[in-house]
């Protein structure tokens, strides 16, 4: 992971995909969001939704796992080069989370992020806080799923 000097606004990363089956639909439903168009093909396919759909909340948690996951492979490589590697600090939040279409079925989504803001922290020193808007594509090129949120990012030079 990188530090907060060295992160453009502009940047995209692309994240990774993630194909929502039946399976991994109802599973994820069960647990989190029993509603009867997560659970039941055929509910699915009479509801406004037109087929079995994953929870809104399936999707943003499938996204922050390749999330995590990147950006754990990304610090590996960094250390494999001999780099230093930046321990990014929590989330101070999220705005403007969209559930833009279904994901069906089937569906696989393409996540990827764009960095739009950075600023110095005013009450941590030694942090920065980035914000990024992370969207998810269907194989079809459509948008399904969009976010803004922030991270908390070391500084190189801590204090400054």
């Amino acid at each position: 992971m990188r530090f907060f000097e060295d992160i453009e606004i502009g940047h995209r990363r692309e994240i990774g995909a993630y194909t929502f089956t039946a399976e991994s639909i109802k599973v994820f439903a069960a647990k989190f969001d029993p509603q009867r168009f997560h659970l039941d093909e055929e509910e699915g396919k009479n509801s406004l939704f037109g087929g079995l759909a994953a929870s809104g909340w399936h999707v943003g948690s499938a996204c922050m796992s390749l999330l995590v996951a990147d950006g754990q492979r990304l610090a590996r490589e960094a250390a494999e080069r001999g780099e230093e590697v930046a321990v990014w600090g929590p989330s101070p939040g999220f705005r403007d989370l969209r559930w833009i279409r279904p994901v069906l079925a089937g569906d696989t989504v393409s996540y990827a992020n764009v960095v739009i803001d950075k600023r110095t922290s005013a009450s941590r020193p030694g942090w920065g806080i980035l914000t990024a808007r992370t969207t998810g594509t269907n194989q079809r090129g459509e948008e399904v799923y969009a976010i803004t949120a922030s991270a908390f990012v070391p500084l190189r030079v801590k204090g400054a």
